[in-house]
């Protein structure tokens, strides 16, 4: 018997999850949703964390696709990937929604 493999929408939603598990990233994710988008450095300025601990969270953000970076040296912008937002948004609802009807 062979082992299930896992689904490509239940490895989206996974990795959706692992980029908001982080009180800093839902930071900068409110962050960038006041504006159209944000440089690094002001963001550096908002958020009370270091520039290089910054960078992280932001290549963890933009990795798993929720936002992104536009560089025009020397400055990287960054703003929200309004396409993936809208696909984590219907996973996560699904998501919720099948585990409600289960319960029922």
């Amino acid at each position: 018997m062979s082992k299930r493999k896992y689904t490509k929408e239940q490895e989206q939603i996974a990795r959706f999850a692992k980029a908001l598990a982080n009180p800093v990233r839902i930071a900068i994710l409110q962050l960038l949703n006041l504006q159209d988008c944000c440089y690094h450095g002001d963001m550096a300025e908002e958020l009370p964390i270091a520039k290089s601990t910054l960078s992280q969270h932001l290549n963890e953000l933009k990795d798993a696709g929720l936002i992104q970076g536009n560089i025009t040296a020397p400055t990287v912008k960054y703003c929200i990937n309004k396409e993936n937002w809208v696909k984590a948004q219907e996973l996560f609802s699904s998501f919720f929604s099948e585990i409600a009807q289960a319960k029922k």
